[in-house]
């Protein structure tokens, strides 16, 4: 028989850093969900992307056990990251802060691919040249 779905959570955490302290102790407490047990296999699952914000989706169930589905980081960190940049654009259309070749742009749909809603590769990188695009960074060849 299939457990009984309570609740679902979606929380960012920082990668290999989710600890008791809120926002994530009082967002699984209330649900009766074993914080610790969360925090580390959240931490062992994500310790390879250090540096980043990951969301995740808790699925709580009736017998206060859960499952969690660990995102890739958002598309703007990942641009961020491969452009060298702090921050997007305070004005996209005039002030230009950054520029990504095809070949970069390329390395983050590789990356992000299963969170978007295309499988097709070329779909997914318009998505996300227009994610660059709206911070203020340029593609080029």
């Amino acid at each position: 028989m299939a457990k009984v779905i309570t609740g679902i959570l979606k929380l960012q955490i920082p990668a290999g850093a989710a600890n008791p302290s809120p926002p994530v102790g009082p967002a699984l407490g209330q649900r009766g969900i074993n914080i610790m047990e969360f925090c580390k296999a959240f931490n062992e699952k994500t310790k390879d992307k250090s540096g980043f914000k990951i969301p995740v989706e808790i699925t709580v169930y009736k017998d206060k056990s859960f499952t969690f589905v660990v995102k890739q980081p958002p598309m703007s960190d990942l641009i961020k990251k491969e452009a060298n940049l702090k921050k997007g654009s305070d004005n996209p259309l005039k002030n230009k802060v950054g520029s990504l070749t095809k070949a970069q742009l390329m390395e983050i749909v590789d990356q992000k691919i299963s969170d978007l809603n295309t499988n097709n590769k070329e779909q997914a990188s318009l998505i996300i040249a227009g994610s660059a695009r709206s911070m203020g960074v340029e593609i080029t060849e």
